[in-house]
């Protein structure tokens, strides 16, 4: 009885659902059958190309490898691995074989001695090693340039001739540094098991630039070691006055620093610094 007086009530509201939606699918039947647009407003597709376009072409990509046949293509070979070793010792040969070993060392050892932990930081220290190594190096890089790389790529030498006029100018310079104190080389000769040698012409290559590496850890230590006694009298003093007045739990570093950024800034240690620097390799 309930479910008969319900659909009684209702009916009239579903006959009504019934005849809109019959209504609109007469009418879109209507218009697709006309080939008219629906919905309104919108463009009709099509599937035809145009007559213009045509295919795309793609060209035929080919990777062959071949043996040399002639002595040239083996030079060439051989040139181009020894210039890729050249690139990927690079940054060893800037770092090892100029003084910005010594540079970079000595710049580090000041920063520790001021008691500086993030000023300046390292990427600026060695920024300015590489930089200032580029300015005392500069007469020897021009001249490997001028007698070794610039006749190469005018195919006036060969490479082995390149090779020799380039590794003069930095023989030169390393062991004019070690004037005075061949220790080293005298230390290598003897492990490598050969006579003493008189003159730079006499010491070999694989012999030169470990000894010329020490060496420059050795000069850099030494002036660290020169830096550090300023630096050190200021921080006794201070910790010898706090220990006076029973502060002993306020670091001294805490104290002292200020008074060495101080002494720093009065007496222009960075110009005295990069001075002294300059001279100790061009002298």
């Amino acid at each position: 009885m309930k479910f008969k007086e319900f659909l009684k009530k209702n009916i009239k509201r579903y006959l009504l659902v019934v005849f809109v939606i019959l209504f609109c699918a007469f009418n879109i039947s209507a218009q697709s059958s006309q080939n008219q647009n629906f919905p309104q407003g919108s463009t009709q597709g099509r599937t035809e190309m145009t007559r213009g376009t045509g295919a795309i072409d793609f060209p035929n990509l080919s990777i062959t490898a071949t043996s040399p046949r002639t002595g040239k293509e083996v030079a060439f070979s051989v040139q181009l691995l020894l210039l890729l070793t050249l690139l990927t010792i690079a940054p060893s040969i800037l770092i090892l074989l100029t003084c910005f070993l010594r540079f970079s060392i000595v710049l580090d050892f000041i920063k520790r001695a001021l008691s500086l932990q993030q000023v300046p930081p390292t990427a600026v220290l060695n920024g300015i090693a590489l930089f200032m190594t580029l300015f005392c190096m500069w007469p020897t890089f021009s001249k490997v340039y001028n007698d070794s790389f610039r006749p190469l790529s005018n195919n006036e030498i060969t490479l082995e001739e390149a090779y020799t006029k380039a590794e003069a100018p930095v023989r030169l310079f390393m062991y004019a540094q070690m004037a005075g104190d061949n220790s080293y080389i005298g230390t290598f000769t003897k492990m490598a098991k050969l006579p003493q040698p008189k003159n730079l012409t006499e010491v070999p290559t694989y012999v030169l630039i470990p000894a010329y590496i020490l060496h420059e850890l050795t000069v850099a230590f030494k002036i660290g070691i020169l830096l550090y006694i300023p630096f050190i009298v200021i921080d006794m003093v201070v910790a010898s006055i706090l220990m006076s007045m029973g502060m002993m739990m306020l670091p001294p570093v805490q104290i002292s620093m200020p008074f060495k950024l101080m002494l720093f800034v009065l007496v222009d240690g960075w110009g005295l610094l990069t001075t002294q620097l300059f001279n100790s390799v061009v002298r």
